[in-house]
């Protein structure tokens, strides 16, 4: 992944706000990048231009061989299906669906026809075999989020994006979520990009990105 002079800005009644302001970044194919800084530094609105869900206002993002500033909107979602995983702080499960059906419905759009046999075996691999029909309201949030990894993992994507994955749990549910996470990364061979607040995970990551203020500063 490679990203040259990223800007994003934004307008609000105030007038224009410069949240990324010239971010440059590389990380290698396979690696595991910790990025931390304090709240409102830009790390969020990363990850989104990352994933092509946020329009860079100039610049170049390169991810898994494609330049998204020039993808079209069909073409950036194509790129998500099938390269791009991303885990939240919230679940974003659909609440009238099945586990099952929530990790089966990506690979469905991205055209698997496979997909059920895939969702249940990545449910299983996340220790979730004995859940494929309950409702995300009859799981606990570990259950919930373990359910998210397996649909981000779902098409193996080059890229897994996490957002403070761990923000809705308990430090014990959140330190089984995260081993979970790096070990189907290490088995996966994903390129991890792992938003944090907390030092002691960032410091699992190979190698930590500072941001404040919208750039990379250390």
């Amino acid at each position: 992944m490679r990203v040259r002079d990223l800007h994003l800005t934004v307008q609000s009644s105030a007038g224009p706000v410069n949240i990324l302001r010239g971010i440059d970044l590389d990380i290698a194919t396979g690696a595991a990048v910790g990025v931390v800084g304090p709240s409102g530094s830009g790390k969020t609105s990363l990850l989104m231009v990352l994933a092509g869900l946020e329009r860079a206002s100039s610049g170049s993002v390169r991810v898994a061989g494609h330049e998204l500033t020039a993808m079209s909107e069909d073409a950036l979602a194509r790129l998500r299906r099938s390269s791009i995983g991303i885990v939240f702080q919230a679940f974003h499960l659909i609440p009238t669906m099945t586990a099952l059906e929530n990790v089966a419905i990506p690979l469905e759009l991205a055209g698997d026809a496979a997909a059920t046999d895939r969702a249940e075996a990545n449910l299983r691999a996340v220790g979730l075999g004995h859940r494929l029909t309950h409702l995300p309201g009859q799981l606990s949030g570990g259950e919930q989020q373990r359910v998210a990894l397996a649909r981000a993992f779902g098409p193996a994507p080059r890229l897994l994006l996490a957002d403070e994955p761990t923000g809705n749990l308990d430090r014990a549910t959140g330190e089984s979520v995260m081993d979970l996470l790096f070990a189907l990364r290490e088995q996966r061979g994903s390129t991890l990009m792992l938003i944090t607040h907390d030092p002691d995970l960032a410091e699992r990551c190979g190698r930590i990105v500072h941001i404040a203020d919208g750039q990379v500063v250390g």
